[in-house]
């Protein structure tokens, strides 16, 4: 009898996994901006929409990657002196980020790079990050591509 309840839990758990596959919430190193000059640029060139406490600095890279979005996240030395407090926000950050990207996957058009820049002055809590978060990337949708339509 337990043989048959570890097939059926192994079955159970690979029928959630091939669920996993079609709504994927993870956040792999690939998705991950690293190079210094889109970085670079992205200040210099990029669009902003500000939704207090998160801005989102984007720009439409012309780089053909296996990814259509690359993300970075930025929690300023000036206002959070500590590393520990800098980490915190940015693992907020992404983990509102990796929970919510299935909204723009699936509706964007071309690559993008992404920062999500923290503006508050306090340690913010998840939810208000996640609220943010959402906002931040249905403003973007609405900005880059409902205008088009329009």
């Amino acid at each position: 009898m337990p043989e048959q309840n570890n097939d059926q839990n192994s079955t159970e758990s690979h029928e959630n996994s091939s669920q996993g596959a079609i709504m994927d919430f993870s956040f792999p190193k690939k998705e991950k901006l690293t190079n210094k000059k889109v970085f670079d640029a992205l200040f210099t060139e990029g669009k902003s929409i500000r939704e207090f406490p998160v801005q989102l600095i984007y720009l439409k890279t012309a780089t053909s990657n296996e990814v259509p979005i690359k993300v970075a996240v930025v929690a300023p030395k000036k206002k959070f002196k500590t590393a520990v407090q800098r980490n915190h926000i940015k693992r907020l950050l992404r983990e509102a980020y990796r929970l919510n990207k299935p909204l723009i996957f699936n509706n964007i058009e071309g690559n993008f790079a992404f920062i999500f820049l923290y503006l508050g002055k306090k340690t913010p809590g998840f939810n208000e990050v996640d609220l943010t978060m959402k906002k931040l990337l249905e403003l973007f949708l609405n900005k880059e591509f409902h205008e088009k339509i329009d």
